[in-house]
């Protein structure tokens, strides 16, 4: 990273938060709110399960959130809720709107700029990546390779200030690639050597420089993570502690600003733990206070240092965490998630002001947004 860019994103998230951050009056204890999209389906059903209802994927500085959700016929749109709670739904020009067909529209990620990158899915069953701009506006693309057959094509999972986009293509075999998109349009894919499944990770791993972060699965289902650089070196990296079984291994999921890095590994009894990881190569491993079952797992890192994530308790139960710098937790439930197994609240982005976005599970297996205040 540049000084110059470094300056440039530092000024521009500063300027944001300082627009979104409460003032001394407005300061109070914790609050979560709940939030379905209008018009999202009411009930869980075998057609769309488990993905029915609202998710909310990503917020920005300003707390704007983007989304998901699926409607009363099985289709996807995805949603803007602004601070206020104001939520618009849009299509992405070309995703299809079949009756449960399981197509339309998927958001991941927002920058700080209003700019949201994703997915939709034609008539044809056929992925495409997506920029959406603030003033509503497509621009629509696909990886070269990419295949033009049914669950194959391109799908943009992250987008930085630049306007730089990373995601994943499925090419005619049904092999999995990575690419990263500039803000011009200038496509490159890659694969860290040894990888038959490349994974860019979701929302928040594509760094302001340009740094992309994701996780691989080699020949023996075994998950290793990486970083590859802006000029396309690939270094890989494993988690201390990290099982080397199948199906075990180190995830990545978020960068921020100083190629700070957060995530999780499976252990050799395939229980999840955290892990930041500073661009040095140093490793702070963690587990939420009374996480236990399936364990512990970090989605998300802010400007600051701040980890948010979901650990599960004795019944495996989901719960939300929130992780200071220093190492200070803050746990959180929705009030309305379900207390079942593999139900309960799932964090997803932190912003710079730390307040967290996500979706929890309800006692119906219907999933609704929150955002969740410190």
């Amino acid at each position: 990273m540049t000084d110059i860019k470094q300056t440039k994103y530092l000024n521009v998230t500063l300027v944001a938060l300082s627009l979104a951050l409460p003032t001394t009056a407005q300061l109070s204890k914790p609050k979560i709110t709940e939030f379905d999209a209008p018009g999202a389906g009411t009930v869980s059903s075998p057609a769309c399960a488990p993905n029915c209802g609202t998710f909310a994927f990503a917020n920005n500085a300003l707390g704007v959130i983007v989304g998901y959700y699926t409607d009363t016929n099985i289709v996807p749109h995805g949603f803007l809720r602004t601070p206020d709670g104001r939520i618009t739904s849009f299509e992405a020009p070309g995703a299809g709107l079949g009756h449960g067909l399981n197509l339309g529209t998927l958001a991941y990620a927002i920058n700080d700029l209003g700019v949201i990158a994703g997915q939709f899915e034609d008539s044809s069953d056929v992925f495409h990546g997506f920029v959406r701009f603030s003033n509503g506006s497509f621009t629509t693309f696909d990886a070269p390779g990419a295949g033009t057959g049914t669950s194959q094509g391109t799908v943009a999972w992250d987008i930085n200030p630049e306007g730089a986009t990373a995601g994943i293509y499925i090419d005619g075999n049904n092999v999995t690639h990575g690419f990263a998109r500039s803000g011009h349009g200038e496509i490159t894919s890659f694969d860290p050597p040894g990888s038959v499944y490349t994974v860019p990770c979701l929302e928040t791993c594509l760094s302001p420089d340009g740094t992309i972060i994701g996780f691989y699965s080699d020949a023996n289902n075994v998950t290793h993570a990486f970083v590859r650089d802006p000029d396309g070196t690939i270094t890989e990296f494993e988690a201390p502690g990290a099982g080397t079984g199948a199906y075990m291994g180190t995830y990545t999921a978020s960068i921020n600003s100083l190629d700070t890095i957060a995530g999780y590994f499976f252990d050799p009894n395939n229980v999840a733990h955290s892990y930041v990881r500073t661009r040095n190569g140093k490793f702070t491993e963690f587990d939420a206070p009374g996480a236990a079952g399936a364990g512990t797992a970090a989605f998300s890192i802010n400007l600051f240092g701040g980890v948010t994530g979901e650990f599960f308790d004795v019944n495996n139960v989901m719960h939300g965490f929130s992780r200071s710098a220093g190492g200070v937790f803050a746990t959180f439930d929705a009030p309305d998630g379900g207390r079942g197994a593999f139900q309960g609240t799932r964090p997803s982005t932190n912003n710079a002001e730390g307040t967290v976005a996500g979706w929890y599970v309800d006692a119906n297996n219907l999933n609704h947004g929150f955002v969740w205040k410190p």
